[in-house]
């Protein structure tokens, strides 16, 4: 829940808060607790108190889902600074290439829920780069997704870019573009072989549609997550797996490289 205002954006959860607090808690400019987590954050008090940072126990729980907008508060809420999505630049791309650095870039993944469980599994895995378009059909960084995540937002570089179809024209024979697709003929295991000694580029899409068809033709190649009854050409019992799961397979199969 963002504070329009005083350009702030509401933090809960227990552990997004504690990594907030263990990386950087001079970000912190306001924090609120409930009695029962009071002395899990008195180091963090302390320092509030040295740099005059407000922070408050709360009398009742209602206070906490009015900063936040939430019951899953977790009996903490750290007021931060809106953070700003950066507009992806040719140097930082040109980083990754130096660096062999993969990405994953999100097609409209318009949940935050899922977008929290996308950086949560992308710091897990040590993938720090995620490119989102900037449309309002994609989520961007709210309390929310800063929940779901787990911490896992203050290990991610979240980027944004005008047009998804630009990009990958502009990486072209630099970073493998990889998408998935359901039509795919290559699975998932296999994307070690597909990027060889370059750094990738997946693109997920979103639970609808999948990526669009403007992805799909700039992609170098398509995989698939193998399902049960796969390789015998037995359909699946459902469509798909969840955004967040799939990206978690992925993930993992990217950081085999």
């Amino acid at each position: 829940m963002k504070n329009k205002k005083n350009n702030e954006l509401a933090v809960c959860g227990f552990a997004a808060v504690k990594t907030l607090e263990k990386n950087d808690s001079s970000r912190i400019k306001r924090l609120y607790f409930t009695q029962e987590r009071a002395a899990l954050f008195g180091g963090l008090c302390k320092d509030m108190s040295k740099r005059k940072a407000p922070y408050n126990i709360v009398k009742e729980t209602s206070e906490l889902e009015k900063l936040c907008g939430s019951i899953h508060h977790q009996g903490v809420v750290a007021m931060i600074e809106a953070p700003e999505v950066k507009e992806l630049d040719s140097d930082t791309v040109e980083g990754w290439i130096d660096n062999n650095e993969d990405a994953l870039l999100l097609d409209h993944v318009g949940n935050a829920n899922n977008l929290g469980a996308i950086v949560r599994s992308a710091a897990f895995f040590g993938i720090r780069n995620i490119i989102i378009p900037q449309d309002e059909a994609q989520s961007s960084i709210t309390t929310s997704s800063y929940r779901v995540a787990e911490g896992g937002m203050e290990y991610v570089n979240i980027f944004s870019v005008q047009s998804i179809e630009n990009l990958l024209q502009a990486i072209d024979g630099k970073i493998v573009r990889i998408g998935t697709d359901l039509h795919a003929k290559k699975n998932v295991g296999e994307i070690r072989n597909i990027c060889g000694d370059k750094p990738a580029i997946v693109i997920l899409g979103n639970e609808e549609n999948g990526i669009s068809e403007v992805v799909r033709k700039n992609c170098d190649d398509l995989v698939i997550i193998p399902f049960s009854g796969m390789t015998i050409g037995r359909a699946s019992p459902v469509d798909s797996l969840n955004v967040a799961q799939a990206a978690s397979i992925i993930l993992y199969e990217l950081n085999k490289k």
